[in-house]
């Protein structure tokens, strides 16, 4: 976390694009996750993972991107989410992972100082005392809000197979919806005499 700027909390519900340093790349993503439920009806938690995806997912108006390791994409890619930050008026919250910290990505030359500048005031240090916990907590979180999702999906599609089966419309199975097509039967050739 970072004395100044933004506060960890409202990172992670507020718009605004976050650089996350430290910590594993599955506690980056549970991070980006979390801040994606806030926007989940935008769409989908968008992962870029390579330089040529950079470009599209930056297209979205919309939504989470997030880049686990920005350290791994080129400079003309983070140049990309540089130019995106300055100029898109309508684009996707931006979460920029960072496998270690700052600084060293600084002194080794792998992370862009436009886009450290750019970030300055929203960092989250996943090293920071608490931030595993509340990483933990979080991803808990996520998984007892997805187990109730699919609950949820599956006593709609219940319901509706109720109703249809109530008015008379027959119902089958989705494991039973493979086409098994019969051979075409070929006709006997017909003469007319």
């Amino acid at each position: 976390m970072t004395p100044r700027g933004y506060r960890e909390e409202e990172l992670v519900a507020n718009r605004a694009s976050v650089l996350l340093s430290g910590g594993t790349e599955d506690e980056r993503r549970t991070w980006a996750a979390a801040a994606a439920r806030n926007f989940s009806q935008e769409g989908p938690l968008v992962e870029v993972r390579q330089t040529e995806q950079v470009s599209e997912a930056l297209k979205k108006t919309r939504g989470v991107v997030f880049i686990p390791d920005v350290a791994r994409i080129s400079f003309i890619a983070q140049g990309l989410i540089v130019r995106c930050l300055q100029t898109q008026e309508e684009r996707p919250k931006i979460v920029v992972g960072l496998s270690g910290a700052v600084e060293h990505a600084r002194s080794r030359g792998t992370l862009r100082e436009d886009l450290l500048y750019r970030l300055h005031l929203a960092q989250v240090d996943l090293t920071v005392d608490g931030m595993r916990e509340v990483i933990a907590q979080r991803r808990a979180q996520l998984a007892a809000e997805e187990v109730a999702r699919k609950a949820e999906a599956e006593r709609l599609a219940a319901e509706k197979a109720a109703q249809m089966k109530a008015s008379g419309i027959s119902v089958k199975s989705s494991t039973r919806l493979r086409s098994k097509v019969a051979p075409r039967a070929t006709s006997p050739k017909v003469t007319r005499g």
